[in-house]
């Protein structure tokens, strides 16, 4: 299940010593992926995520690149974690 301690200002501070200043950007990817987990009880891996992005965004935004420009360190290592979601066990 999704952390229930999770909220806006602990993601702030998971995102700073991540390095990352949080931006809209990242706000509309964290809380997708949270709807994603919260309505498929899975951390989707990269593929999955992607194709499911089509379908809300823009396709310039449906992309590893774009991702990685917002979270250098990959979705796994950072986005899931500022999202407050627990670690993947899927390992690529």
């Amino acid at each position: 299940m999704i952390n229930i301690i999770w909220n806006t200002k602990i993601a702030q501070k998971i995102a700073q010593k991540e390095s990352i200043i949080l931006t809209d950007a990242h706000w509309e990817i964290i809380y997708f992926i949270r709807l994603c987990y919260k309505k498929f009880h899975v951390i989707p891996p990269n593929r999955m995520l992607l194709k499911l992005m089509t379908k809300k965004f823009d396709i310039k935004k449906c992309n590893n690149k774009y991702l990685l420009s917002l979270f250098p360190k990959g979705i796994n290592k950072q986005a899931n974690i500022i999202a407050g979601l627990p670690r993947s066990n899927i390992c690529l």
